[in-house]
């Protein structure tokens, strides 16, 4: 589907550039009846490590644009009651890359979950066969034991590593050029991401035998759904830490004494996030005006939170949902369609809502 995969492919730099021009389908449609070095020759943004990758691995281009999508779906579902919602992404590419700038917090999260995105999607085609470089763990061969006794390995393990070495290679050869404060925190949060989809490696077994009986096993490795990735670095985002760069310029030290230390698991930022309550360009930040907020929440999506003490707007709505619903033998539920009027609370809009801008 020419589409489909041209919006893949606009979305591409996203995790790679993470701020470059719009672009257009005509170089897509070069790249499609062209050679992979066309093609990747007019991608916008990519450094010169990148392109060679692109040329080497073009079958690799379009499933790191699924890993974008996965990525971008996931960022918006763990920010979706917070002020910045990561739609940003869906709005520009250089909304994002303000952000992306600033080296907070939202930053660190961002280029986490890009590069999990990244490993997770690769990894994933490699099993599937798609990718002509890679295939199963070449690994997992041959018989093994764990808690439950030996098993066979068998089926078609994730091959994680290749996935990661390959994200790590691609992804971070953005960063490779830059030895300054923010290359460094880039390349710590990006392997933070990577780490963390391997977290979630899962061994499983079917058992072969007389009724079940497990007299015989075949096992293989398999990654979690991505939700589990993304929900483990909401928690790492929740703790980021604060740091500074040490007196060598080589690594990190911590801003404030009495916080730990930061593990590679952890991420890292610099400086403080801003409030995105209102539009301002040079944050990134499309405020809050118009979002939808909860009026009995005490969270970060309550109105006075959300709403950044602005007040809110309350509007009454009718919706069809699903009621009385009946399970019936066997084997249905059936509902009826029920007519429920609701109240929508928005956030007001600050008396000046037009965008800020500082430059």
């Amino acid at each position: 589907n020419m589409n489909f995969l041209s919006g893949i492919w606009w979305s591409l730099p996203l995790v790679l550039v993470w701020a470059t021009p719009p672009v257009t389908s005509s170089w897509w449609y070069m790249g499609a009846v062209g050679s992979s070095r066309v093609m990747c020759d007019n991608v916008p943004g990519l450094v010169s490590r990148q392109r060679q990758l692109c040329r080497r691995h073009p079958d690799a281009m379009l499933s790191i644009g699924r890993g974008v999508a996965a990525w971008t779906a996931e960022c918006q579902h763990q920010f979706r009651r917070h002020r910045w919602d990561c739609n940003a992404l869906e709005r520009g590419q250089r909304l994002l890359g303000r952000v992306l700038l600033r080296s907070s917090r939202e930053s660190a999260f961002v280029h986490a979950i890009s590069s999990a995105g990244v490993v997770f999607a690769i990894t994933r085609a490699c099993s599937q066969g798609e990718l002509k470089s890679c295939s199963c763990d070449p690994k997992k061969k041959g018989s093994a034991k764990d808690s439950k006794g030996h098993f066979d390995w068998g089926g078609c393990s994730d091959n994680i590593d290749y996935g990661i070495k390959f994200a790590r290679a691609f992804v971070d050869a953005k960063e490779q050029k830059g030895k300054d404060a923010r290359a460094l925190m880039n390349l710590h949060n990006n392997r933070a991401g990577r780490k963390a989809v391997k977290r979630f490696l899962k061994q499983e077994c079917k058992c072969h035998g007389v009724s079940g009986s497990c007299a015989l096993r075949t096992c293989w490795l398999a990654m979690a759904d991505f939700r589990k990735t993304g929900d483990y670095l909401w928690k790492k985002y929740n703790g980021a830490i604060q740091v500074v760069m040490n007196q060598d310029g080589t690594g990190f030290t911590v801003s404030n004494k009495r916080f730990k230390k930061p593990t590679k698991n952890d991420l890292v930022y610099f400086e403080s996030s801003p409030d995105y309550c209102i539009r301002d360009r040079d944050v990134g930040s499309l405020g809050t005006a118009g979002r939808v907020c909860n009026q009995t929440s005490r969270g970060m999506d309550s109105c006075e939170v959300m709403c950044c003490g602005r007040g809110y707007d309350t509007s009454r709505v009718s919706r069809m949902t699903k009621c009385e619903c009946k399970f019936h033998w066997c084997c249905a539920v059936r509902c009826q369609d029920c007519l429920e009027v609701v109240d929508i609370h928005t956030c007001k809009a600050p008396k000046s809502a037009g965008w800020i801008s500082r430059t």
